[in-house]
């Protein structure tokens, strides 16, 4: 396992996954299953379709990466990442999907230290910017992204926050 990208003090590593590293691939499904099973994340495990398919698609799907966090040889974060565009800056950008911190790491700085190796990976990348979706009864989330220098998006304050819509097919 190789994660030398980034170290706070001598017990929190954080790097880019390897979707072919097996210990990378059990923490990610261990951190996604963990997170599933969060009222914010839906409440309930993993499916088996997700826990069988969720690395090769993954792995298979362009420009998708992540980044793992650990302390003390024990995965405690994940930031799962997809390289988009922004047609009016004219630049790539990095959409967060998921953001994970395990329960027995929060308030201690994990989610921020991802967020800025994310920063720094994203500038290598010729990124303009971050975008991220977070429910609006999840404060806690809210306050660790505002921390990070995230804010709501909006163009023009008298026409309003973006929102962030779906549509399942």
């Amino acid at each position: 396992m190789a994660l030398p990208d980034c170290e706070i003090g001598t017990e929190l590593k954080i790097g880019l996954a390897s979707y072919d590293d097996l210990r990378h691939a059990d923490d990610i499904l261990a951190l996604m299953d963990e997170y599933a099973q969060h009222p914010f994340g839906g409440g309930e495990p993993l499916s088996d379709n997700c826990r069988s398919g969720l690395l090769p698609a993954l792995r298979g799907f362009p420009g998708a990466f992540s980044i793992l966090a650990y302390q003390d040889q024990s995965a405690v974060g994940l930031v799962n990442c997809f390289t988009g565009f922004s047609t009016f800056l004219c630049k790539p950008l990095i959409n967060i999907h998921d953001v994970i911190v395990s329960e027995s790491a929060r308030g201690l700085g994990v989610c921020t230290a991802m967020m800025d190796f994310l920063a720094k990976e994203a500038k290598s990348r010729g990124c303009c910017k971050l975008t991220l979706e977070v429910l609006q009864k999840n404060y806690t989330a809210q306050a660790a992204y505002l921390k990070t220098g995230f804010k709501p998006y909006t163009l023009d304050e008298e026409l309003g926050q973006a929102e962030f819509w779906q549509r399942y097919l």
